[in-house]
């Protein structure tokens, strides 16, 4: 039987018109819509359920609209911007750091952010078969001690899929921790059922979510529920932003994020500076005002709910820190 995150993911709009209806928004008081593209668009109802009806500038409606300057390359854009191609070990596994390895679970994600920084990554390179051949690589690799599952994003497969995944990994001896980058929790919340926290929890490894989440608007009630369920399992959930122009660049918008994630109880973890892929250059902020911004958090809030800015360099040993 189908699930209901199932049921949400198949009944998402995947046209911007109807969003703006739902909104009851004019598509001329929006950015101009680009041509139908290779990025198509995907947003689930219970995310577009918590935007502001009539209001062109909401903060998660920005995040997923399509703009025509979408097509446009600005100085600086890649459509690799972050090295994955050079950090691949097999096909869909990559080693960027010591001690960890990431595997590209899968190309569906849950909705499609506009700034997404694998919008053009070659996912067809890194099929479902090409499990088999990720493992085999890790477990040659004995230094490791973390599988991050990504994609994409992993939690649209299934808990079959899931708990097989965790299991195979369970196997190999030198890894203890298994991390998740996911976001379907945030547009998805009935995602976090029992099963998934079974499929994460099922064996000796550590289960780590990092949640994706940039505006305290898009903690809801469920998110709030999911949040608990993954906790409850024993799952230690953090979070990553990106630091987005229009959208969390200000201290206030940052400081009601951190608190808010820490009542759900989920740590603030990171805040990227936006990767640079091709067409995202409406979303940058420059580093010298999010440094400014860090500032200010640490002046509002303890330390424990400032998130490190940090951004990532290709072939770089770690994210490089711009400012904690």
């Amino acid at each position: 039987m189908e699930e209901t995150w199932q049921t949400g993911l198949r009944e998402a709009f995947r046209d911007p018109r109807d969003l703006a209806a739902l909104l009851g928004l004019e598509l001329g008081a929006l950015p101009p819509l680009p041509p139908a593209g290779a990025f198509p668009f995907l947003v689930p109802r219970p995310f577009a359920a918590l935007m502001r009806p009539g209001d062109p500038r909401d903060p998660l409606l920005l995040q997923v609209w399509p703009a025509v300057s979408e097509g446009s390359v600005s100085e600086g854009e890649l459509s690799d911007p972050v090295g994955d191609g050079p950090a691949s070990l097999a096909p869909g596994l990559l080693r960027k750091y010591s001690g960890r390895a990431l595997v590209v679970s899968t190309g569906s994600c849950a909705v499609h952010c506009r700034y997404c920084f694998r919008r053009e990554f070659p996912y067809e390179t890194s099929p479902p078969s090409a499990w088999a051949e990720q493992l085999s690589r890790l477990r040659a690799e004995t230094s490791l001690r973390e599988c991050v599952l990504s994609g994409g994003d992993p939690l649209t497969l299934t808990d079959s899929v899931l708990e097989g995944r965790v299991r195979d990994l369970s196997g190999i001896g030198h890894l203890s921790t298994v991390r998740v980058h996911t976001r379907v929790p945030v547009v998805l919340p009935a995602r976090a059922t029992q099963g998934l926290v079974h499929a994460l929890t099922g064996t000796r490894l550590r289960a780590v979510v990092v949640l994706h989440t940039n505006h305290p608007a898009e903690l809801s009630p469920d998110l709030f529920r999911a949040a608990a369920a993954l906790r409850d399992g024993g799952i230690q959930i953090l979070n990553q932003s990106v630091l987005l122009a229009g959208i969390n660049d200000s201290a206030e918008v940052l400081e009601e994020l951190s608190l808010r994630l820490w009542d759900a109880g989920i740590l603030p973890y990171y805040l990227h500076a936006l990767d640079p892929v091709v067409g995202s250059s409406r979303f940058s902020v420059p580093d010298d005002r999010g440094r400014e911004l860090i500032g200010l958090l640490r002046g509002r809030l303890p330390g424990y709910l400032v998130p490190r800015l940090v951004r990532e360099v290709p072939g770089a040993d770690a994210k490089t820190v711009l400012a904690a």
